[in-house]
């Protein structure tokens, strides 16, 4: 029986850029608009937050800004943060606190996943051991290792694991090296699949394409994950939900209102 007892999905911002950036080898000129999410699972046993969006100050102030997204090698332009699509501002709106959640999962650690895990210094932060390692290796122009430099409690994966009896970590890497989606049972209805940005549009579950960012270039693992999301979801009857689809999510119009 599942511990899960609620699930919302939690815009924080979103991000123009062009389509390769998330299908490898078609797009090209095209400008997608993609939410930056992330999801509060709130179990008998506590809340578990998957992801935790940017880090809105390198935003808000002009130097910061400049030195983390002006740099003409970054693929990606600046994210479009509004005060209300701060996590705190988000998680206000349920009525919580930033320190009412005390386990945070990050898929990655890449800017707008990991950006955020300022705000939960006093939680577990949950992540695979590779991803921990890109991270500091600056395997890719995506991690800013500044992000974490109020020392986070990491609490280290090196494969699957359940972190809550519905809630389970599964392993897709490709995208970066430890990569992590979360698979979670919900009281009623089909269970629902987080696969992060191991497939950011619902084309590259349907077409399986690989993401245009891939670690070390490895299409193969990230084609790999998505048919093994597929196949999970086929075995277990989830919903997979892509990570960076505006479409996807304004068709099931999810934010920012509760799923019960």
């Amino acid at each position: 029986m599942t511990a899960v007892t609620r699930f919302w999905p939690l815009l924080c911002g979103t991000q123009r850029y062009e389509k390769t950036l998330s299908t490898r080898g078609t797009g090209a000129g095209v400008i997608i608009e993609a939410p930056i999410l992330a999801y509060l699972v709130e179990t008998a046993n506590g809340r578990i937050l998957y992801d935790g969006g940017c880090d809105y100050r390198k935003l808000s102030e002009p130097a910061l800004r400049a030195q983390w997204y002006g740099n003409p090698a970054f693929p990606f332009g600046p994210p479009e943060v509004t005060a209300a699509d701060r996590l705190p501002a988000r998680l206000a709106r349920l009525g919580l606190d930033v320190r009412d959640i005390a386990c945070v999962v990050c898929g990655h650690l890449h800017f707008d996943h990991g950006g955020g895990l300022h705000e939960f210094a006093h939680a577990e932060v949950h992540v695979h051991r590779a991803e921990l390692q890109a991270m500091r290796e600056q395997a890719d122009e995506a991690y800013f290792r500044d992000d974490f430099a109020h020392g986070a409690h990491w609490c280290e994966h090196a494969g699957e694991a359940t972190l809550a009896a519905g809630v389970q970590l599964i392993e897709p890497p490709g995208h970066t090296a430890g990569h992590m989606s979360l698979l979670i049972e919900l009281p009623e209805g089909k269970p629902v699949l987080l696969c992060g940005d191991a497939a950011d549009l619902q084309e590259n579950l349907d077409a399986e394409i690989a993401p245009g960012l891939c670690w070390r270039e490895r299409t193969d693992l990230a084609l790999a994950s998505i048919r093994k999301l597929k196949r999970i979801g086929a075995e277990s009857g989830a919903e997979l939900w892509p990570n960076h689809d505006m479409a996807f999510f304004r068709a099931r119009d999810t934010f920012p209102v509760a799923r019960r």
